[in-house]
């Protein structure tokens, strides 16, 4: 699979990775066993790159990794990690103290002394703003805690305040066919800085593979079931904030796009590769609850180029069916 540099990290990842929120069982239940697997034929298939949290299944996620890893000395993978979401999310909570604290867990967690990549969980502005958080990871980096550090964050303006930052290694932020506000200027700004962009929620929570329906029924423990309406955290993480019903008639659009553009191919790897097709993107973060379901995203890596065409009907979906609801807000 085609590799590309991760920003200022320096490291070369794997432009398909592996996104392991669902690893954690926060998307309903998923055995480690299962994990495993997802882990194993990911890795098969390509990917250098696992992206994971703190908080993913209390910190389930990162511990999976971390034995998945053990037993494979030697091997070239990078693994992002987040942090700050273990308190309330107030600029006061995001001092050197809990910090030392987090990564001390994360470390723990993944069985290293160094952590590859850590990054703050979707801070407020107030956080991504402030001197003294970044004097904070500064120092995390001095004291050999972490080798590097960036925000994954909500907004296009989050994104631009801290590309801004001389330090920043990465940004992860949202980026698939529904959501293309960052198009407009993070993705060129972080390229012109040499951060690195990490794509998240490339298929808007399962909406861009087009196998949703109305009828489609989540587990209670899923947070497609149970943060539609945005009471848990940010509703953009839910089907990228797009209304349910609005996305299933944007999905049946889009899938109509993909198989003019690449006939017989599924729908889920064309909305993949075409994220991983932008200009700037470092590595797309699909997740995936099987072996098959793993092999199939890091397919989308060895996509051809979609084409002009394809593109523009993207942008035309967007502009006539999701901007006026989502651009003004991420």
């Amino acid at each position: 699979m085609e590799q590309r540099t991760l920003g200022r990290t320096g490291r070369t990842v794997s432009v398909i990775g592996l996104g392991t929120w669902q690893l954690g069982a926060d998307w309903g239940d998923v055995s480690v066993e299962d994990a495993t697997a997802v882990l194993a034929a990911s890795v098969e298939a390509g990917v250098t790159f696992f992206d994971t949290a703190d908080v993913y299944g209390d910190g389930r996620s990162e511990s999976v990794i971390g034995a998945f890893l053990r037993e494979r000395p030697g091997h070239d993978i990078t693994v992002a990690t987040k942090m700050g979401r273990r308190a309330e999310q107030l600029r006061e909570n995001y001092v050197l103290a809990n910090f030392r604290e987090w990564t001390d867990r994360s470390r723990q967690n993944l069985g290293v002394d160094t952590l590859d990549l850590v990054q703050l969980h979707c801070p407020p502005t107030s956080v991504v703003t402030s001197d003294e958080v970044y004097d904070a990871l500064d120092t995390l980096v001095a004291e050999g805690a972490i080798t590097a550090y960036g925000l994954s964050v909500e907004e296009s303006a989050q994104a631009l305040a801290a590309i801004a930052r001389p330090n920043v290694a990465t940004i992860q932020i949202i980026l698939n066919a529904f959501r293309l506000k960052p198009l407009d200027e993070v993705l060129r700004a972080a390229a012109d800085a040499g951060v690195g962009i990490i794509a998240r929620v490339p298929l808007a929570s399962g909406l861009l593979t087009g196998k949703y329906t109305a009828e489609t029924r989540f587990a209670a423990d899923d947070h497609r079931n149970f943060n539609r309406d945005g009471s848990q955290f940010d509703v953009g993480e839910t089907f990228s904030g797009v209304d349910y019903e609005t996305g299933l008639a944007a999905a049946q659009e889009f899938a109509a796009l993909a198989e003019a553009a690449a006939p017989g191919v599924p729908v889920a790897e064309v909305a993949l590769a075409w994220v991983a097709q932008q200009p700037g993107v470092s590595s797309v973060i699909p997740g995936a609850r099987s072996p098959q379901q793993a092999v199939a995203n890091a397919a989308a890596g060895s996509l051809p180029p979609l084409g002009d065409e394809f593109f523009a009907g993207v942008r035309a979906l967007y502009d006539n069916r999701l901007r006026a609801a989502i651009h003004p807000r991420w």
